[in-house]
């Protein structure tokens, strides 16, 4: 079985060598203690969210308080091709359920879209609350998975400021996939076709539409910016599970999984 892991300072990481002894405290602390029930000898890994992955034993124990010892610390690298999932916002909490899966299947950023036809609207009132929400989903999805790489939350766009960003993303030499079901491509072979020519760290975005669709108007708009729509087989997925599916397809062909 892996270890438990728990995210802790990039700073505290970055300056832990093997054989320290680390004190940690707050919320991840109060969580190892008191609802993981951690004791003395136990391994944990400890994710500074940068790819850094500390091995450590725990030592000591008291309320709030964890100490250990760094067994072992390991970089792990980023992707080669990064992905991105650009999640329309949907009901019944659908888009968390597609970050959350996203995020333990190995993308590296998130961003909420709120496309013409979503039925949840975040009016300036909410943005700070819903972020907030999205956030936490990441983070939980990514110490459940033990990742040590935790996705970014980027700004969530409108369809119209979500056309200008894909235009600068295919200026840089990103794949922007719209999964849209009367595509006349596949995501196999849109991705085929560019990895034959992409280079090292240009990235993949996805974007998925919200229950009621991607509008006519906002498929023209992408496509006219340089995204490119992509069929992800014959029958047409939820918002929660067109994203997941579509990155087990997107990573096997990149050679990751």
């Amino acid at each position: 079985m892996s270890n438990h892991s728990f995210v802790i300072d990039a700073q505290q990481g970055r300056d832990a060598s093997v054989g320290d002894i680390l004190e940690l405290d707050g919320s991840e602390a109060h969580h190892a203690v008191a609802v993981k029930r951690v004791s003395a000898g136990e391994h944990l890994d400890l994710l500074d969210g940068k790819g850094l992955r500390l091995t450590v034993e725990v030592i000591g124990t008291a309320k709030d308080l964890l100490s250990v010892k760094v067994l072992r610390r390991a970089e792990e690298a980023v992707s080669d091709h990064p992905v991105t999932l650009v999640q329309a916002l949907s009901k019944g909490d659908r888009d968390l359920q597609a970050v959350e899966s996203g995020v333990e299947l190995g993308v590296l950023s998130v961003r909420p879209w709120q496309a013409d036809r979503s039925i949840v609207r975040w009016n300036a009132a909410k943005v700070d609350k819903a972020m907030a929400k999205w956030r936490a989903q990441v983070r939980s999805a990514q110490k459940q998975s033990r990742r040590a790489y935790e996705p970014e939350v980027l700004d969530p766009l409108g369809s119209k400021e979500l056309a200008k960003a894909i235009a600068a993303d295919t200026a840089n030499g990103a794949l922007v996939l719209v999964l849209h079901e009367q595509a006349a491509e596949s995501v196999a072979r849109r991705v085929q076709s560019w990895l034959a020519d992409a280079r090292t760290g240009q990235e993949i975005i996805m974007i998925v539409g919200p229950e009621g669709g991607i509008s006519e108007t906002e498929l023209q708009s992408f496509v006219d910016a340089g995204a490119q729509p992509a069929l992800l087989g014959q029958h047409v997925l939820r918002a929660s599970t067109a994203g997941p599916a579509a990155l087990v397809l997107i990573r096997h062909l990149i050679g990751e999984i």
